[in-house]
């Protein structure tokens, strides 16, 4: 079985969606959907999502190092983010829930 939630992304911009809109940040495994990363966050976590945004990061463009061995090329490690709200008054604790 496949984990599709990674980690929560706790950073100044995610608290803030937290404490204001109910809206919690993960990274996912780049090929899960939204369905599936529904039925994850409730499981995990025993809450309602009414809804979830996604968005893909890097892969594409690539960077130049210069090497002893010549000129190497690479492209950025590949990412999903998930955006998931919760329903009005139910709240994830990222802290305590390991």
């Amino acid at each position: 079985m496949k984990t599709i939630i990674r980690k929560p992304i706790i950073t100044e911009k995610a608290t803030e969606l937290s404490e204001s809109f109910n809206r919690f940040t993960f990274v996912v495994d780049p090929k899960a959907n939204k369905i599936e990363i529904k039925k994850a966050v409730e499981k995990m976590y025993g809450v309602q999502i009414t809804e979830v945004r996604t968005m893909n990061y890097g892969g594409g463009k690539s960077s130049t190092k210069y090497t002893n061995r010549g000129i190497v090329e690479q492209k950025s490690k590949k990412w999903k983010k998930a955006v998931v709200t919760v329903a009005d008054g139910e709240t994830i604790d990222l802290f305590n829930n390991f």
